[in-house]
């Protein structure tokens, strides 16, 4: 799933505007753009596309864990180095830790999106690589969290 795909269905389901966006990147001491913005939002098959990065939507998403719980004293969100990648199920902890989401929550997304896990399924997902129960995230179920967060918080959308 393109990382631009996650932050502009985030961006929908939490009703986020340019301006909000960009107020989220800055709790993180990240001055972003107007236009970079857009041209993350575009599809891509529409010109004037760019690939948003990795290290763009783990600042979209510590700014949103800041925005949503305040700054931990003491602590600043590490960004990611060159070459490091967000995983999907880096991208599910921070939304779940960003949300202050529980695991029935969670569930209850997925459900509404007719993507039912069990409890077992949904735990492996935030499990460190090397445990024997770790469960890669895959871009289906991502995509259908995502979705599950517009129908919930968006009733009204499409």
């Amino acid at each position: 799933m393109l990382q631009n795909d996650i932050l502009r269905r985030l961006r929908f389901a939490l009703s986020l505007d340019n301006q909000a966006t960009i107020a989220v990147f800055k709790l993180v001491d990240y001055e972003l753009e107007e236009n970079y913005l857009m041209s993350m939002m575009r599809r891509e098959e529409e010109p004037g596309f760019t690939p948003c990065r990795d290290k763009i939507l783990g600042l979209f998403l510590d700014g949103l864990i800041i925005k949503n719980r305040g700054r931990q004293d003491g602590v600043t969100p590490r960004p990611l180095k060159a070459g490091e990648i967000l995983s999907n199920n880096d991208i599910l902890r921070k939304i779940k830790i960003a949300m202050n989401y529980q695991q029935e929550d969670m569930l209850n997304i997925l459900r509404a999106a007719d993507f039912p896990i069990g409890k077992a399924e949904l735990t492996a997902l935030f499990r460190k690589p090397d445990h024997r129960s770790y469960r890669p995230c895959g871009d289906q179920l991502l995509r259908n969290f995502l979705q599950g967060m517009v129908k919930l918080n968006r009733p009204d959308a499409k």
